[in-house]
């Protein structure tokens, strides 16, 4: 569905009201985010399902708002992808047909879908093309009226923001050594030494460029498997289908890089099932239980709501990846990239304590 036919579909189902109310919360990104001037803005989303169609509504919002804007915008929305699906053809032939220089969002309850002849990986394709894009995926977990806490994390102070972040981001990049503690039980050595960190601060203004909204993190891949000890997850946890808000925490036992025991209770057996769905699909299944980042969750506005997008960016939260970092440093190649939240970390940098 493109424009004319996506704004009906939000009016049919009672959505058009919410999308309006949340676009006046979103005008705020396209400066500092995207520094927008007259460029084209083609917005992706897809209609989720009953009672969770937050990527359709955030989508129909930020149409909204770059109308408002007076920008030259384009909506579309496509049936729900997961992992193999294809992205609809008129989802393709408008990415084909975008010149150059422009602006992409993407809202997804799942994934995007495979973008056919363009390419197997957007974020290349986009690099390519010279494109600026933002996306929010795996939104389908989310209760339609709780989008409120999406728009709250990303109607952030952006400069300040991101001034926290490169300070961060400068500390991790320097550090051989990063030490975690939590309360709960967590107590991880992960080895950085010559690997670059990464500010996911919502600075998106370079051509070819594009990341989160939410912003709010600051990550590393590690080196190698420089990764041992154990990390208690309290906060939520990613499947390869869904988010889980974590009630029994899930333990992990980590030696060289590799996650060898999990133990906990429903938490621990999805997560377990996951990983064992994961390599036995996998090219490489050597690495579906590798330790694959440590990430840092800054932002001040963001909660723990069960959407990964969100979670990892909450202020008071580390987290680490399982599976793939290739696409943002690594050297690991896996199906998956399953991310795990917990609370309360206290982190020393090569022996010294990091204040946030």
């Amino acid at each position: 569905m493109e424009t004319l036919e996506s704004l009906k579909w939000l009016k049919e189902r009672n959505l058009y009201e919410l999308a309006s109310k949340v676009s006046f919360s979103l005008k705020k990104i396209f400066t500092p985010c995207l520094a927008v001037k007259d460029e084209k803005v083609l917005i992706v989303g897809d209609v989720g399902y009953e009672n969770r169609n937050v990527a359709a509504v955030l989508s129909g919002a930020y149409y909204l708002a770059a109308e408002h804007l007076k920008l030259d915008a384009k909506l579309i929305l496509q049936n729900v992808k997961s992992r193999g699906d294809v992205s609809d053809d008129n989802v393709v032939r408008s990415l084909s047909e975008l010149k150059g220089g422009n602006i992409i969002i993407l809202n997804m309850s799942d994934k995007l879908g495979n973008i056919q002849e363009l390419g197997k990986s957007f974020r290349k394709w986009v690099a390519k093309k010279n494109h600026r894009f933002v996306s929010a995926m795996s939104l389908g977990d989310l209760a339609t009226s709780n989008i409120d806490l999406i728009t709250k994390a990303i109607d952030v102070n952006y400069k300040p923001l991101q001034a926290q972040h490169e300070k961060i981001r400068q500390k991790l990049e320097n550090t051989k050594e990063i030490h975690i503690t939590t309360p709960a039980g967590t107590d991880l050595h992960y080895d950085k030494s010559g690997i670059k960190a990464i500010a996911a601060d919502g600075n998106y203004t370079l051509p070819g460029t594009g990341g989160n909204l939410p912003a709010g993190e600051v990550y590393a891949p590690p080196n190698g498997k420089g990764v041992n000890g154990k990390v208690v997850i309290d906060g939520s946890s990613r499947t390869h289908e869904h988010t889980i808000l974590i009630r029994e925490p899930i333990k992990l036992t980590i030696e060289n890089g590799n996650i060898v025991d999990i133990q906990g209770h429903e938490e621990a057996k999805q997560l377990e099932a996951a990983l064992k769905w994961a390599a036995s699909v996998a090219k490489n299944p050597g690495n579906v239980r590798r330790i694959c980042e440590l990430g840092i969750g800054l932002n001040p506005q963001a909660s723990i709501i069960g959407a990964m997008i969100v979670d990892d960016k909450t202020f008071g939260t580390a987290h680490i990846g399982i599976g793939s970092n290739y696409w943002f440093g690594g050297s690991i190649y896996a199906i998956i990239h399953l991310d795990q939240v917990f609370k309360n970390p206290t982190i020393y940098l090569d022996g010294e304590l990091l204040k946030i």
